[in-house]
């Protein structure tokens, strides 16, 4: 009887191990990190989609949140954690555009993966009732009007309201003035009280007050008009295609995280963001599920990045 080598049999016994691991996943508790706080757009999109998800895979998926410095100590900690198909992040814009802000980061974007896209709440421009503009067009003639443009309220450098200034300036050749602010919603509260005419913000954030008839919203920037806001238009129909974003949510796994899982994680999300439950859910906040393949996020995040750089250059967004 021939005997193998023990290299090649202790190779072989762990690739049977981690076929064994894989197709018994999930053994346990699965846990999403959310990089920022709790009660935020992106946590209460990771509460319903890991509810939804947990009955998918048989197991429990609890949420963690993990805030600070700009959703980086939360990816850090997924970055490095164990690729055993236990721990994920629940990825937004940072993910993105931190590596084009800072060269400093204690993680490279490589050190994670993508799983798959989950939701998105669309960007609404809104704009101070008192503003005499109707659509985005009729915005930008009312501000080149004023001496010095007008000013612009972001939830600090790099965020989405930054971005959606950045690609409006370029579009228009509007003189925007950023202010910024610590949140967005002390951008939103700062044109509530007029003391900044215009911003872009959240869906989830902006639209109750629109309802409220307290802000104006003039146009979205997602790719189309939203189920629950179908009468506004969206920059692009206005004539403004290249001002495109979205506040969304999406999963990644830290980096050799065992590809049989990843796409078995893939699968539960699209069958779960797909239920007409979570879709109601989500649509009572203004929020649109975005279910997809791996491969459909993957795209989707190469493409802003590259959509994105060049806005973070010539918006100054980037620091050493």
């Amino acid at each position: 009887m021939m005997t193998l080598p023990r290299a090649l049999l202790a190779a072989l016994l762990l690739l049977g191990g981690t076929f064994s691991a894989q197709a018994e996943w999930p053994e346990t508790t699965v846990r999403w990190i959310v990089p920022f706080g709790p009660g935020g757009a992106n946590d209460l999109v990771a509460r319903v989609a890991a509810e939804a998800v947990s009955k998918q895979i048989g197991k429990p998926v609890v949420i963690e949140n993990k805030p600070g410095a700009g959703a980086v100590i939360g990816t850090d900690y997924v970055a490095k954690s164990r690729p055993d198909g236990y721990t994920f992040l629940i990825g937004a814009g940072g993910v993105v555009v931190n590596s084009l802000l800072s060269k400093k980061l204690p993680y490279a974007d490589s050190d994670l993966v993508p799983v798959g896209m989950i939701a998105v709440s669309p960007s609404i421009i809104a704009i101070n009732p008192s503003v005499p503009a109707t659509d985005l067009k009729s915005f930008v003639a009312w501000a080149k009007s004023r001496p010095g443009g007008t000013d612009w309220a972001t939830a600090g450098r790099g965020t989405t309201p930054h971005f959606v200034a950045e690609m409006l300036r370029e579009a228009s050749g509007l003189n925007l003035q950023i202010v910024p602010y610590k949140s967005g919603g002390e951008g939103v509260t700062a044109v509530l009280q007029n003391s900044v005419p215009a911003t872009s913000e959240a869906s989830i954030v902006v639209l109750p007050q629109v309802r409220a008839g307290n802000l104006k919203a003039i146009a979205s920037t997602h790719g189309k008009r939203m189920s629950t806001y179908p009468d506004l238009a969206t920059a692009t129909e206005q004539g403004f295609p290249n001002i495109r974003i979205g506040h969304w949510a999406g999963l990644y796994a830290p980096k050799g995280t065992p590809q049989p899982i990843i796409e078995r994680m893939n699968a539960a999300i699209q069958t779960a963001m797909k239920s007409p439950e979570v879709k109601a859910k989500l649509a009572a906040s203004d929020i649109e599920t975005a279910e997809g393949s791996i491969e459909d996020f993957a795209r989707y995040i190469a493409d802003e990045r590259s959509r994105l750089e060049v806005y973070a250059k010539s918006g100054g967004m980037q620091q050493d």
